[in-house]
């Protein structure tokens, strides 16, 4: 069962996270096929994880964890969304918090985070 913000319960529906990754995916150069593929991968870790109830916070995070590194641009569209930006600043912290990330995982002096020789 997903526990939804509001406190509803409902049974879970990967087809609602197809649905909202197509949306952030639209003409974008990613596969019908490695959105399904999310989907199912957050789908199997649920089921794995066997806990009874998950709120959707979770579910969104699997779901952005994922979507991260599939496309950035698809990723800031479902968190805006997702978290439901309440301004440019929201949207501008997202993209900078993506960009220092970024620069964590490449390890570029050039980026915040990034490594010098």
């Amino acid at each position: 069962m997903v526990v939804k913000k509001d406190g509803r319960r409902e049974a879970f529906d990967r087809s609602k996270i197809l649905r909202g990754l197509i949306r952030s995916c639209e003409k974008r150069p990613v596969a019908t096929e490695a959105l399904e593929q999310l989907a199912q991968d957050v789908e199997r870790s649920l089921r794995e994880d066997g806990e009874r109830e998950v709120t959707s916070a979770a579910i969104g995070e699997m779901v952005m964890d994922r979507l991260r590194t599939l496309d950035e641009v698809a990723y800031v569209r479902f968190a805006s969304v997702y978290r439901q930006f309440r301004d440019v600043q929201h949207f501008q912290d997202e993209l900078e918090r993506l960009l220092r990330e970024r620069g964590r995982q490449a390890g570029s002096p050039d980026q915040p985070g990034g490594t010098q020789p």
